[in-house]
């Protein structure tokens, strides 16, 4: 199933999101020739009345915090608007006013919609402050995600996509839902990381590579020692290495009250994106 429907979040606190990572987005919308929604949350504050609130003026720097919240909304709507038409995506926008606590919610409850959900995040990568729900999206959100980082070079091109082969549970979902995008690339290499963590399985990379190829996707296959680095290390390497445009792994974690344990290479592949990253659970 192609990609039709996507979903861009747009952060507006406590710092808005990037205008270039936003373009880019747009730019992924228009080398796949989809659709793309952007969504923005004017985020309230909810303020208990207390002598001590009341005599630091929180409800006043509550008020200035929600106006600046409002303001970064509109700004970046307007300029996904801009960056929609003169690129001519078809697009729609879409404001909501909720409570910061909120917010994570507000957005699954679109992407759950959607069929792809797009994250452009900050200098901080995925586990900055200002993109804390990110985790929340890509675990609870039932759809895949795209994870656009700083600083955006990319512009939405597809010539190479690597992909982050494990032969586990992740690694295989992800890997479904990415076909579509698989298939358009011009490039794809399978690479899995050995030396870092074990690997158990009867089945080789070219059983996976015979299964792409019923999707018209061609691959190249490879392995990489870790030699002593971390997974993410290794993969950060090997995607400078091949100019990828993109990469695909799995999202490893669990949920422990809403408080997500991320996998090793997921936390440190969201921590300093250096390109795009596909991601599904």
């Amino acid at each position: 199933m192609a990609f039709k429907d996507l979903l861009m979040v747009l952060t507006t606190y406590p710092d808005p999101t990037p205008v270039a990572e936003l373009a880019q987005g747009v730019d992924f919308a228009a080398a796949i020739g989809a659709k793309i929604s952007a969504v923005a949350c004017e985020v309230e504050f909810q303020i208990p009345g207390s002598i001590v609130g009341n005599l630091f003026n929180v409800p006043a720097l509550a008020a200035a915090e929600s106006k600046k919240s409002s303001a970064n909304a509109q700004m970046l709507l307007t300029a996904f608007q801009e960056a929609a038409e003169q690129r001519g995506v078809f697009h729609e926008r879409r404001s909501e006013t909720c409570l910061i606590s909120d917010v994570a919610d507000v957005v699954i409850g679109h992407a759950r919609l959607r069929d792809l959900t797009i994250v452009p995040v900050g200098e901080g990568g995925a586990v900055d402050i200002g993109d804390w729900y990110v985790e929340q999206i890509v675990f609870e959100s039932g759809r895949p995600t795209l994870i656009i980082p700083k600083p955006a070079s990319h512009r939405g091109a597809l010539n190479t996509v690597v992909v982050a082969w494990d032969f586990s549970r992740p690694a295989a979902r992800t890997i479904a839902d990415a076909i579509p995008i698989l298939a358009m690339a011009k490039r794809v290499y399978v690479v899995t990381v050995t030396g870092d963590k074990a690997i158990n399985t009867r089945h080789s990379g070219a059983e996976l590579s015979k299964h792409l190829a019923h999707h018209d996707v061609e691959v190249t296959l490879d392995t990489v020692d870790a030699a002593g680095r971390s997974t993410g290390d290794a993969l950060d390497s090997y995607v400078a290495s091949r100019e990828a445009d993109l990469l695909v792994m799995g999202a490893y974690g669990h949920s422990r009250i809403r408080d997500f344990i991320l996998g090793g290479a997921t936390k440190s592949m969201l921590a300093r994106p250096s390109l795009p990253i596909f991601l599904s659970h």
